[in-house]
């Protein structure tokens, strides 16, 4: 199946692999569509998805006679879902064609309003050529109110909302010093584009109608917060474009046959304080087991 829907609590989803169903476009995986019981219209663009597996990067090689095929290797790669309960469902990834970066992601919901992922890769070959893994997620955001991510910064909230697509777009943690490096002339791309920003703890979240909806992860080690302003093409009811609030993790040395990989959480629930959304991450983080 390329898709499965799912409900639990105050949460309809649908979880897809990267094939194309109805109105949903090929090449987009992870969540197809996101409902409240308060609020039934997706923060994500119908056509695209959210927590969407969009690129896997080397900061050197690219596509040699233009397309897309390795800049968008996920979304190319073959990809399977499979249903394991009626809350939980996992994508697999076999070795990409390029990178052979073998991926599975899993998506388990926790009543009323969460969304807890799973996500492991691991490496066949060493076919990554500046000796770094980069992943990178999107989330094509359907018409917010606010297109900012807003998240906490050493001095306190901050928001990024970048004034252009490939513009300071990417935000690293506090401590953040992994020396990911791109070769010269690499295309410009949101993951290589870097803002004066820095977050201290590894959870954002934004606005969309009355909603709140949070990304929370395990740790900040790898991990680093990306936007685009209009990421998620034209918005059909309004004047604007649909903002991309996305993320990445990088891995900055790596064995084959090994797996590396994190945990997240995503909340989407009735607009509340944000102190409210850093609390349920402080919660969040409390429940996990050590590893």
């Amino acid at each position: 199946m390329a898709s499965e829907l799912f409900k639990a609590g105050d949460l309809t989803a649908v979880i897809g692999d990267n094939a194309g169903e109805g109105a949903h476009r090929p090449g987009y995986n992870g969540i197809w569509s996101l409902a409240h019981r308060a609020e039934q219209t997706n923060p994500f663009v119908p056509l695209y998805a959210g927590f969407n597996l969009e690129h896997i990067f080397d900061g050197e090689t690219l596509d040699v006679r233009g397309g897309n095929r390795i800049f968008f290797e996920p979304r190319n790669a073959p990809m399977t879902l499979r249903r394991l309960s009626d809350s939980a469902a996992e994508l697999h990834q076999p070795p990409t064609p390029t990178f052979f970066l073998e991926s599975w992601t899993r998506f388990d919901f926790s009543p009323p309003d969460a969304i807890d992922i799973t996500f492991r890769c691991r490496a066949h070959r060493h076919a990554f050529k500046r000796g770094y893994i980069g992943l990178f997620w999107a989330s094509y955001i359907n018409g917010p109110e606010d297109k900012g991510m807003h998240f906490r910064g050493p001095g306190g909230w901050e928001q990024l909302c970048t004034p252009a697509h490939n513009a300071m777009s990417t935000v690293r943690h506090a401590d953040d010093s992994m020396p990911v490096t791109f070769a010269q002339g690499h295309r410009e791309c949101l993951y290589a584009s870097f803002s004066p920003l820095r977050f201290r703890e590894p959870f954002f979240h934004g606005y969309v109608r009355g909603q709140v909806l949070a990304f929370m992860f395990d740790s900040a080690s790898g991990i680093r917060f990306s936007h685009s302003p209009s990421g998620g093409g034209a918005n059909k009811d309004s004047d604007s474009q649909n903002p991309a609030w996305d993320f990445q993790m990088i891995i900055p040395k790596y064995d084959v046959m090994k797996d590396y990989g994190f945990r997240a959480r995503i909340i989407y629930r009735e607009r509340c304080p944000r102190s409210a959304v850093s609390a349920e991450y402080d919660k969040w983080r409390k429940s996990l087991p050590r590893s």
